[in-house]
């Protein structure tokens, strides 16, 4: 694609002969000079804590021999996942509060919006897959080695990273095989796909409907893999006959089905309703919770109220001093 020319008003910045977009200007939520300091700083300190607990204990996890268990190789990939996540959106995002030129190249958004769909996408799938890893651990725990051997949990990592990617693909090559000849402003703080709908100038509802089917088809297939694998650990749990038994499943499976509901509603209410009810400066403000707040919440979901994690961090410690 060809530069910019010259002679195009501000606002039109990256349209060529009013027909075709080279790049976009993220508008973000806010052009209130001041506030936009404060919340640069604020998402700095989320973005630099979500970095450091979730790589984190990326390290921890392979540094702590202890940790060596399908479990916490979940935890681990779960904890990449969010830094990624969050790496995609944020520093753009933390760019745009100070600076004068918010463009993002067409190049520059769609590879923007691969990545964000593929991790987000990955992350629905080993959510799931941990939910039934943790049914195998909990119905049959003498059991647990062999059947979570390295020949079951590496290829539903390597599945759920498959899954993720494909859906983004998908997603990313319709979405910007669209026209956008009328306007490049999205209204938004990184290149989603219900904002660049907004400003095409193509038909839209294909789209809209391989959003909705979709979304709905992976939220439907990873939120019933986690209810039937917590029926039968809660059928397990009705057997149990230790209280002490009973109050450690519910404290494992409790983060878990906490850090599921948060990320599955935030998902469902974001892509999963008819596209006349979007409003986008409502939706930008909840695309920035489950783009950037989920990823800084989950280290203290899954791990550090977990003991196991809290004694690496101490056995970590005690052979650093």
């Amino acid at each position: 694609m060809s530069g910019i020319p010259l002679d195009l008003e501000p606002n039109n910045i990256g349209l060529k002969n009013g027909t075709e977009v080279t790049m976009f200007i993220l508008m973000g939520f806010t052009d209130n000079t001041e506030l936009k300091v404060y919340l640069f700083f604020l998402f700095l300190v989320i973005y630099l804590f979500t970095l450091i607990t979730n790589l984190g204990l990326v390290l921890l996890v392979i540094r702590d021999s202890q940790l060596h268990n399908p479990m916490y190789y979940f935890l681990s990939v779960l904890s990449f996942l969010d830094a990624s996540y969050s790496s995609v959106v944020t520093p753009k995002m933390l760019v745009n509060f100070l600076a004068v030129d918010k463009t993002i190249s067409f190049p520059g958004c769609a590879t923007q919006m691969l990545l964000f769909i593929t991790f987000g996408s990955t992350e629905s799938f080993l959510l799931a897959a941990m939910a039934y890893d943790r049914y195998v651990a909990i119905y049959n725990p003498l059991l647990y080695s062999v059947n979570m051997s390295p020949q079951v949990y590496v290829p539903l990592i390597i599945a759920s990273c498959f899954g993720g990617i494909l859906n983004a693909t998908i997603h990313t090559v319709a979405t910007f095989s669209l026209s956008f000849c009328a306007s490049n402003e999205i209204r938004h703080v990184f290149c989603d796909i219900p904002p660049l709908l907004a400003i095409s100038c193509s038909d839209t509802h294909l789209n809209q409907l391989l959003l909705f089917c979709f979304v709905s088809f992976i939220e439907i297939f990873s939120i019933l893999i986690v209810l039937i694998s917590y029926g039968f650990i809660l059928m397990a749990i009705l057997k149990m006959h230790s209280a002490e038994g009973r109050q450690k499943v519910f404290s494992t499976c409790g983060s878990h089905l906490t850090g599921v509901s948060i990320y599955h509603g935030t998902i469902l209410f974001m892509y999963v309703r008819p596209s006349s009810s979007y409003a986008l400066d409502h939706d930008m403000i909840v695309s920035i919770f489950y783009t950037i707040v989920i990823p800084m919440l989950n280290p203290i979901i899954y791990s550090l109220r977990n003991k196991d994690v809290k004694k690496a961090l101490k056995r970590l410690k005690k052979n650093v001093l």
